[in-house]
């Protein structure tokens, strides 16, 4: 069904179609009608799967054209708030509505000139926005259509309560719609004071990776983890590279490292300054960086089209974090590759990651590798014996020497 048959405006549908957007996804055919209805929702789907269009087309539809601010989008970031903003704007770009955002790490000057000339959508962090709220820069009883977007990482993050503080300055008939990737039991909990009877949209199983996407993990001795990663880079085919760890300490030493080894790299993190997130974001999709060593802060809905391979150099403890990290390659029904090395500390995380997506994952040694022992390579789940990238090859096929670096 094409957007055209969702009961969306032509302009707003012009404005998708400008973005690349053709056949609606799976989540967006489930979602838009609801929305268009103007039902309460919880919406759950893989990530890439063009959540963010899946509540912003009605939404854009709703309002028409330019007038008050009549629609709030929470997001748990700084990045994701900037980039679904972003994201709002294409899709209104031939429209006179005008949509804003509002976050903290930056002054305050632009982003209250932007309120006072009027805003028709404000995508927001909450603790920036309960601030401007304080100073009566955001009045929010004209607002008719509320966002919780990433609410999982949301409540990782702490900001319920502010959640709460901030839906209930908005007036009680208004359309609400909730998007996670996993319903935790605070959030199932919230249909009882957020939403009114809502539709509950489930494309997908929440806690499976996408299957365009082919993981392995690769077992190695603590002392020799930067050596593989190094090793695993020079004989893989890549276009793009993001390297998961687990502490803020660690994403800037890897950094420092693979700067070192003749690696275009930037980190992300959340003790970067914004204008040093902003750029290495932006310098990583243009492909200026082509690895970019980050946290969780980049696990989460951020759309970094293009990555080749997700490594993941330190294990996730959550093990819905390592579907989230992996998530960010084999987007957009193309295939991707996730690696991750694991030392026999690490091992039992490994093994909740794998109860929890129901399946083993395949483990792999490189060929030719000067390995020192770990008792990894005894361990009892990998009956059939430990595979070998024959060849010095990588999942994704590619010989050794023939790394492709962007150009």
């Amino acid at each position: 069904m094409p957007f055209t048959k969702l009961g969306l405006s032509p302009e707003v549908v012009r404005g998708a179609e400008a973005m690349g957007f053709t056949d609606p996804t799976p989540i967006q055919l489930r979602a838009i009608p609801a929305a268009m209805a103007l039902r309460d929702m919880i919406g759950s789907a893989q990530t890439g799967t063009g959540k963010t269009a899946a509540f912003a087309l009605p939404i854009l539809t709703h309002l028409e054209s330019h007038g008050e601010l009549r629609a709030l989008i929470l997001e748990p970031t700084r990045e994701l708030a900037m980039q679904v903003e972003t994201a709002v704007r294409d899709h209104a770009r031939f429209t006179d509505i005008k949509v804003g955002v509002v976050y903290g790490g930056v002054g305050y000057g632009p982003q209250k000139e932007a309120l006072k000339d009027g805003l028709d959508i404000l995508v927001a962090t909450p603790g920036r926005l309960l601030d401007l709220m304080s100073q009566g820069l955001v009045p929010l009883k004209t607002v008719r259509h509320a966002v919780l977007d990433e609410m999982d990482r949301m409540l990782d993050m702490g900001f319920l309560p502010d959640v709460k503080r901030i839906i209930e300055k908005c007036p009680k008939d208004r359309q609400t719609m909730l998007f996670s990737a996993t319903m935790p039991p605070e959030i199932e909990g919230m249909t009882q004071w957020v939403l009114r009877d809502p539709e509950v949209i489930e494309i997908g199983m929440r806690q499976s990776p996408a299957d365009t996407i082919r993981h392995a993990l690769y077992p190695v001795a603590r002392d020799q983890k930067f050596d593989l990663l190094t090793t695993l880079l020079a004989r893989t085919n890549y276009d793009s590279v993001l390297i998961f760890t687990r502490t803020k300490y660690e994403a800037d030493r890897i950094a420092a490292l693979l700067k070192t080894a003749n690696h275009s790299v930037a980190a992300l993190h959340s003790n970067r300054t914004q204008s040093e997130r902003v750029e290495a974001l932006q310098g990583f999709k243009s492909g200026r960086f082509e690895v970019m060593v980050a946290t969780d802060i980049a696990s989460r809905g951020l759309d970094i089209a293009g990555v080749s391979h997700v490594i993941n150099y330190d294990v996730p403890q959550h093990p819905e974090d390592y579907v989230h990290r992996i998530g960010r390659t084999g987007r957009a029904q193309s295939t991707g590759d996730a690696f991750t090395l694991y030392t026999a500390e690490e091992l039992d995380d490994i093994r909740k990651i794998e109860r929890f997506i129901g399946q083993r994952i395949e483990r792999l040694k490189i060929d030719d590798y000067p390995y020192m022992y770990t008792a990894l390579f005894n361990e009892k789940d990998m009956a059939g014996g430990l595979s070998t990238t024959r060849g010095a090859r990588t999942l994704s096929g590619y010989s050794a020497g023939s790394r492709r670096k962007r150009r």
